[in-house]
């Protein structure tokens, strides 16, 4: 059961991993060729320049205070040209694929952070470890939530960016069309619930990381 205080406490954490996110994907294509986000001041984790006055603040406020069942957000995506990367077609699936992957990484080190706790034999009854390790959790959970859902195949989402990697010009150019429809796309699939069996994903991979724990 989520609580207020779990709530409270998962609001810096996800803005850390949101951030995180969208380094990986500048990075990455800074190691490709392109140094777009360099430039642009984007390859910090001060999470200022990240922040999409819509995406970020009012939409969620809005969803928060109308007890929306739904509730989505964004940071500024990374400034990406595809036309200064070494090779613009795969290399844009990488750096689709580093976003989720560094959501990925932040959720297995913060179970190997856990499983060092329980190997050390800390009291995780303290106060101070009883809130670490429940700052742990959460950061699990969030960032297997973030990895699993940015990696849907609609645009914008990371997802659509490895998938186009493989279409035929084409039918990618049409597919990423799709983009300006994406936000009412998702809002749409997670307000009827058919986006529901990405959860069981994200218990089964907490299941695997928290095995034996």
């Amino acid at each position: 059961m989520i609580t207020n205080v779990d709530l409270i406490l998962a609001i810096p954490l996800l803005f850390f991993a949101v951030v995180v996110h969208e380094c990986a994907h500048g990075w990455v294509a800074y190691l490709n060729g392109d140094d777009t986000a360099k430039m642009s001041g984007r390859l910090t984790l001060n999470p200022i320049p990240h922040i999409d006055m819509m995406g970020t603040i009012i939409l969620p406020l809005i969803l928060i205070f109308t007890h929306s069942p739904v509730l989505i957000g964004w940071a500024k995506p990374v400034p990406i040209n595809p036309y200064r990367l070494n090779n613009p077609v795969k290399d844009m699936a990488k750096i689709g694929l580093a976003g989720p992957g560094s959501n990925f990484a932040l959720a297995v080190l913060s179970a190997l952070i856990i499983w060092l706790f329980k190997i050390t034999g800390l009291d995780p009854y303290t106060e101070i470890n009883s809130l670490i390790i429940k700052l742990l959790y959460i950061n699990v959970q969030l960032n297997l939530v973030l990895g699993v859902f940015n990696l849907i195949p609609i645009p914008p989402l990371d997802g659509s960016r490895i998938v186009s990697a493989f279409l035929p010009t084409e039918i990618a150019f049409k597919y990423n069309q799709l983009e300006r429809y994406g936000i009412f796309i998702i809002f749409f699939l997670l307000s009827f619930g058919f986006l529901n069996f990405l959860w069981l994903i994200v218990e089964i991979l907490q299941k695997l990381l928290f095995m034996g724990v």
